[in-house]
C-alpha cells in the first residue's frame, strides 16, 4: 500500500516537485523546532490539573493571552517554565490551536511555543496544530520553512486543509510567488486525488458488486487514467474476484479503455494457481487486443508458477511470452530450465519444449546454461540424469567446450556413475568430435577420486591407445597414487614395469618416488629395488633414503648388498633369490668391479649404527670389497664404536 501511495502521488506531480521526506526532514531539522524530540525537559509542575478538554481557568481568553505574552517576550525556556508554573497555567490541545491562532503574526513566537509542546505535551498537537502553525508560516512568508513542514506533515500522515491552503495561497499570489502558488495547488489536488484512490479501493474490497457500487464509484467523478486503474487492482491484488470485476466494468462502462498496462496490471494479480483459467483467458485477450506482455508480468508470474510448483504453466507462460515481441532474457531460459529439471519428477517432454522454443527463436546454448542445469540436477540427487538432458542440449545444437566436457566426465567418474561417463564419452565420438587429452585425465581423476581403480586403469588404457604415451605422465601419476592409497602398491609396480616395458612408458620422477615409499610401507622390498633400477635407466637420480633407512632398522647385510646391486645394474625382470644367490650375487658384483662409491658404504654402516645394529653393520662389512673393509675411514668407524660398545658395556658391569 505504501509503494501504491508513492506511485499516485509521483503520478499526479509535474514539474514542480515537492521536497522528499529525507530532504524535508533535514531541512526542516534546522530551523529552531525540534519535532522528533519527545523527551521533555520540563517537569510537569505537580500542581498541575490534569490536561482534559475543559478549561482549567474561568477566563480562558485571558490565559491564552498570558501564555502569548510569556512566549513573546521571553526566549529562555527556563524562564518560560518558571513563569508558567508560577501562573499555574495548565496546556491541552485547545489551549495550543487557540494561541497558536494568536501568534499567527509572529511566526517565531509561534515556533517557539509548538517547539515547548512538541518537547513536553507531544500528544496534545494533533493535524489542527500542524494545520495551525502551517498557516502562520504561510501568511509570513516563511515559505522555507512551510514547505519543510509540510514534508513533516506528509510524514505523519497529515493532510493540509482547505483553509490553510486558500489563506497561503492568497498570500502567494499577492506577493508574486508564483512557482510556490502552483507547488501548493498540486499539493492540494493531489491530496484530494489521494482521497478519491482511498475511498473508491475501500467500496470495491468492502461490498457485494451491485448496481448501488457502481453509482458510489460514479459519484466519486474519479478521472480514471492508466496508471490510476493500475494502482487500483494492484490494490485489490489479494482478491482476484474483486479486481477482475472492476478489471471489466471500467471499460464495459466506457469510463475507461484498457491498454498494455491496465492489462499487464490485471494479469499480475491473476497469475496465480486459484485464478489460473482467467489469467490464461486474460492474456489471450491481451493479446488479441494488440498488446504485449511485459517484461516486469512474465517474470514475477514466472516466479510465482514455479515457487507453487506450476511447471507445466510456467512452459506455457515462458512459450507465450517468447512468441511475442518483448521476449524474456537468457536468464529466465536458464532459470526456468532449473526449475524443470528439478521438480520431483523430470519431465523431458518440458525440458524439450523449453530448450526447442529458445533455440528456435535463435538462440544458441551455452556452457553456463548447461552448467546450471546440471547443477540443479546434482542438487536434487539426479546426477543419473545429466546424460538424457546433455543429449536433449546436444540435438539442438548445444557443444560443450573441453573444459565444461573435463567437468562433466571428472564428476562422473567421481560419483561412481561408471556407465553414464562411458555413455557420455561415446556420445561426444558419436557426435564426430573426439575427447581431448584434458577429458580423458579428468574420466582418470574422476574415477580414480570414486574409488574405482579398475575402471579408471581401463580408462587409462583407453587415453593412451588414443593420445598416445608421450603426454600421460601427469595421468599415470594420479593413477599409480590411487592404488598406492588404496594399498595396492604391489599392483601398481607390477603395473608400471609392464609399461615401461611394453609401451615404453616413462613415468614422472614424482611417480618412481612415491611406489618407493609406498612400496616399502607395504613389505614391498624387492620390488622397491626394481622400481630404483628402471628410476636409474630413466635418467632419474636414485632415491636412496628410503631404501637406506628401511634396511638400516630392518634389513640385513645381504639386503644391503641387493641395494648396492640395483644402484649399479640394469633393469632385469624380478625373481625370488635364495640366500645362496645374494653370496654369488655379491661376488659377481665384487668381480665386475662396478662398485658404488665408498660414501654410499659409509651411509649404511652409519645407518646401522645409528639404530644400534652393530652385528648388522659387522655383517654387512664381511660382504664388502676388499678396498671397503681396508679403507682407514671405514677402519676408523668401526673401531670407534667397538670401543664405544666397550665402554658401554663397562659402564653396564659396574
Amino acid at each position: 500500500m505504501r509503494n501504491q501511495w508513492r506511485l499516485l502521488h509521483l503520478l499526479l506531480r509535474n514539474h514542480h516537485k515537492i521536497p522528499n521526506q529525507s530532504q524535508v526532514l533535514r531541512s526542516f531539522s534546522s530551523i529552531p523546532l525540534r519535532f522528533t524530540t519527545n523527551q521533555s525537559k520540563f517537569p510537569i509542575n505537580p500542581s498541575f490539573r490534569n490536561f482534559s478538554s475543559e478549561p482549567v481557568l474561568a477566563n480562558v481568553d485571558s490565559d491564552h493571552s498570558v501564555i502569548v505574552d510569556i512566549f513573546s517576550k521571553s526566549k529562555d525556556l527556563n524562564d518560560v517554565k518558571n513563569q508558567l508554573d508560577s501562573n499555574q497555567l495548565s496546556i491541552n490541545h485547545d489551549v495550543v490551536n487557540a494561541v497558536l491562532r494568536k501568534l499567527d503574526s509572529d511566526p517565531d513566537s509561534a515556533r517557539r511555543f509548538f517547539q515547548w509542546v512538541l518537547e513536553n505535551h507531544p500528544e496534545r498537537l494533533s493535524s489542527k496544530s500542524y494545520n495551525q502553525l502551517l498557516g502562520v508560516l504561510g501568511i509570513n512568508g516563511v515559505v522555507e520553512e512551510f514547505w519543510d513542514l509540510v514534508g513533516v506533515m506528509k510524514k505523519k500522515g497529515f493532510g493540509v486543509s482547505k483553509w490553510v491552503k486558500d489563506r497561503t495561497l492568497d498570500y502567494f499570489e499577492k506577493n508574486g510567488m508564483n512557482g510556490d502558488a502552483l507547488k501548493l495547488k498540486e499539493l492540494f489536488d493531489n491530496d484530494t486525488v489521494e482521497r478519491k484512490f482511498t475511498n473508491l479501493c475501500r467500496i470495491v474490497r468492502n461490498n457485494v458488486w451491485s448496481d448501488d457500487v457502481e453509482k458510489e464509484i460514479r459519484d466519486l467523478n474519479v478521472g480514471f487514467s492508466s496508471e490510476l486503474v493500475k494502482l487500483v487492482l494492484e490494490n485489490l491484488g489479494s482478491e482476484p474476484n474483486k479486481a477482475l470485476i472492476f478489471f471489466r466494468w471500467v471499460e464495459e462502462s466506457g469510463v475507461f479503455k484498457h491498454d498494455g498496462c491496465t492489462y499487464n496490471a490485471m494479469a499480475r494479480v491473476l497469475g496465480r494457481e486459484d485464478s489460473i483459467d482467467r489469467f490464461w483467458k486474460l492474456v489471450g485477450d491481451m493479446r488479441s487486443a494488440g498488446f504485449e506482455m511485459e517484461v516486469e508480468t512474465f517474470v514475477k508470474v514466472l516466479g510465482r508458477f514455479c515457487k507453487r510448483k506450476m511447471i507445466k504453466d510456467a512452459v506455457e507462460l515462458y512459450e507465450f511470452a517468447m512468441a511475442g515481441a518483448d521476449k524474456p532474457s537468457p536468464p529466465c531460459f536458464t532459470f526456468l530450465l532449473r526449475k524443470v529439471v528439478s521438480s520431483k519428477e523430470l519431465d523431458m517432454g518440458l525440458f524439450s519444449r523449453v530448450v526447442k522454443v529458445f533455440t528456435g527463436n535463435g538462440n544458441a546454448l551455452t556452457d553456463s546454461m548447461a552448467d546450471a542445469v546440471l547443477k540443479s540436477l546434482t542438487s536434487v540427487g539426479k546426477i543419473g540424469q545429466w546424460n538424457k538432458v546433455l543429449k536433449e542440449m546436444e540435438d539442438s545444437g548445444f557443444v560443450a567446450s573441453g573444459s565444461l566436457r573435463s567437468k562433466i566426465a571428472f564428476r562422473l567418474g567421481a560419483t561412481g556413475n561408471k556407465e553414464q561417463a562411458n555413455e557420455f564419452v561415446n556420445r561426444i565420438e558419436a557426435y564426430g568430435s573426439h575427447p581431448d587429452h584434458k577429458m580423458w585425465q579428468s574420466l582418470v581423476e574422476g574415477h580414480c577420486v570414486g574409488g574405482n581403480l579398475d575402471k579408471a586403469f581401463d580408462s587409462f588404457k583407453e587415453m593412451v591407445e588414443k593420445e598416445g604415451v608421450e603426454s600421460v605422465g601427469y595421468t599415470f601419476d594420479l593413477l599409480m597414487n590411487s592404488y598406492c592409497q588404496m594399498n595396492r602398491a604391489k599392483d601398481a609396480c607390477e603395473i608400471l614395469c609392464q609399461w615401461v616395458n611394453e609401451k615404453e612408458l616413462k613415468p614422472r620422477h614424482s611417480t618412481y618416488k612415491l611406489l618407493v615409499t609406498n612400496l616399502l610401507a607395504q613389505e614391498g622390498f624387492t620390488d622397491a629395488l626394481n622400481i630404483l633400477t628402471l628410476m636409474k635407466d630413466h635418467g632419474f637420480p636414485p632415491f636412496t633414503e628410503p631404501l637406506i633407512e628401511h634396511i638400516s632398522k630392518r634389513g640385513s647385510g645381504d639386503d644391503a648388498v641387493l641395494l648396492l646391486e640395483a644402484m649399479t645394474s640394469k633393469y632385469i625382470p624380478p625373481k625370488p633369490r635364495t640366500i645362496d644367490e645374494v653370496i654369488q650375487l655379491n661376488r659377481e658384483l665384487m668381480a665386475s668391479k662396478k662398485f658404488p662409491s665408498t660414501s654410499v658404504y659409509h651411509v649404511l654402516f652409519n645407518a646401522f649404527f645409528k639404530q644400534g645394529r652393530h652385528e648388522e653393520a659387522q655383517n654387512f662389512l664381511s660382504k664388502c670389497p676388499s678396498h671397503i673393509r681396508n679403507d682407514a675411514d671405514v677402519l676408523d668407524l668401526f673401531c670407534s664404536m667397538n670401543s664405544k660398545e666397550a665402554s658401554d658395556s663397562g659402564l653396564l658391569a659396574a
